[in-house]
């Protein structure tokens, strides 16, 4: 039985159900406060440093190299979350109205093996942040600590992982100023300014680094808002996730790459944050480990979500409890710590190459997922049909939207750079990974082509009213 909104559960009781008017609760703001405390992290300082380090900008370009990226990007991110106070379920459950019952069961698998591969990679970072604050606690007890942190979190759920980013937005947004005033008093070398110079090369691949970054939030945005009344909107949740995960992941990007400009050439980044922000910095080195372990719940809590979805495709009548997120969870902590403790040293950026070479998978998703909701059917998703056996309206399988995405991938191949696979014209632009642009401009126009040809031909099979004359 449904409780009302009244009862504030600690533990949040649905899995991939959908959410009834009745329970929905929440402000549109806690979006922004989601998406910006959990872009404060290490991560996206390291990426940021690469900006001057390996892509060799100089301050200014590199920062509206980083603009840029993200601000484009960001509006994916946020017409994503815009959906979920519309229709109150899970981000993968909603592929199924774009690609059948069936048929959304591969991006269904491939978004859960990424959120597992950011788990793992996220609790062994954990673990070393553990052992570099205190370095008397073994490296594997350091990694199990940062895991069982991030499962509790991850288990408790919606309501939780909210409370602890608006706290964290205020914790880590102060903590973050209180850095950037630290660097600019402190004596910046000569070359602070003059070090790199602008280049196509680099410039482009800041900018589409900052794209993809935001891009690859994309399959679980809405998990995070479809709690709130439909009543918000879309306009709200949309400008709140977007000036959110911008604003943090800008600031975020922007600090590692002062930071390495305020240290000799060559200093590793996260050291480069600790000489450069002084006292502040082992502070800094706390707060930022804390966030990973936040940050890595919201890895968890879409890997228990997508991993559900796949199970219960096959189960219609199945309606998954709060128990079968605590057991999977439990599941996926065992398998994942197993991994993370006879990982090797330099494991974390070879998974992390790993994983982003699957978000080519994630490109051609977000065309279709944006291009059926804002367009097709402009917000209205039958929501009986989506938990039907049958895929009720939506059918097993979309074939118009399957054609599309595997053209989308397709189309990616020849100028992809990844760890996995590096395409014929992956140099186009040297240093750029280019392949999430063709994606994009392939897979769109060709799904809004397919399905309003369907649409239409649906239309014109459809019996006309017969006119009863007077």
């Amino acid at each position: 039985m449904s409780q009302p909104s009244s009862q504030k559960q600690f533990v949040e009781n649905h899995t991939v159900d959908y959410v009834p008017p009745a329970e929905r609760h929440g402000k549109a703001r806690d979006l922004f406060t989601l998406w910006f405390s959990t872009n404060i992290a290490p991560l996206p300082i390291v990426t940021g440093a690469m900006v001057v380090q390996v892509f060799h900008l100089n301050l200014l370009w590199g920062l509206i190299a980083i603009a840029l990226g993200h601000l484009l990007g960001g509006a994916v991110l946020a017409l994503a979350s815009a959906q979920g106070p519309q229709l109150g379920i899970p981000q993968m459950v909603q592929s199924r109205g774009q690609f059948g019952r069936y048929g959304a069961l591969l991006i269904v698998f491939f978004t859960a093996l990424i959120y597992v591969g950011f788990f793992i990679s996220n609790i062994v970072l954990a673990g070393k942040s553990i052992h570099g604050i205190a370095p008397s606690v073994p490296m594997p007890t350091a990694i199990v600590v940062g895991a069982l942190s991030a499962t509790a979190i991850g288990v408790i759920g919606y309501r939780f992982i909210h409370s602890l980013n608006r706290i964290g937005t205020w914790v880590m947004g102060s903590a973050l100023l209180a850095g950037f005033i630290m660097m600019f008093t402190q004596e910046l070398p000569a070359d602070f300014f003059s070090r790199g110079a602008f280049n196509l090369s680099g410039f482009i691949a800041t900018v589409s680094l900052g794209t993809i970054w935001q891009i690859s939030f994309s399959p679980y945005t809405s998990d995070y808002s479809r709690y709130l009344p439909r009543e918000i909107g879309i306009a709200k949740p949309f400008w709140a996730t977007y000036f959110g995960a911008t604003l943090g992941t800008i600031l975020c990007f922007s600090f590692g790459a002062i930071a390495v400009l305020s240290v000799p050439e060559g200093v590793e980044a996260m050291d480069a944050v600790k000489q450069a922000t002084g006292w502040l910095g082992p502070i800094l080195m706390v707060l930022f480990l804390l966030n990973i372990i936040s940050h890595n719940a919201l890895n968890l809590y879409g890997a228990v979500l997508s991993i559900v979805t796949a199970i219960q495709t096959f189960f219609a009548s199945w309606t998954p409890s709060v128990k079968v997120r605590v057991v999977l969870a439990a599941v996926i902590l065992l398998a994942c710590g197993a991994v993370a403790l006879n990982a090797s040293a330099n494991f974390i950026s070879q998974f992390i190459g790993l994983i982003l070479a699957l978000l080519v998978v994630l490109v051609p998703w977000a065309a279709i997922n944006l291009i059926d909701f804002y367009l097709i059917k402009k917000g209205e998703y039958d929501i009986a049909s989506i938990f039907s056996a049958d895929g009720g309206i939506y059918g097993r399988f979309n074939h118009h939207a399957i054609i599309a995405y595997a053209c989308g991938i397709l189309v990616q191949l020849p100028f992809a750079n990844t760890a996995l696979y590096v395409g014929p014209y992956s140099n186009l632009i040297e240093g750029a990974d280019l392949s999430w642009l063709f994606g994009l401009l392939v897979t769109a126009p060709l799904y809004y082509c397919l399905a309003t040809r369907a649409k239409a031909t649906q239309a014109a099979k459809a019996p006309k009213p017969v006119t009863v004359g007077h």
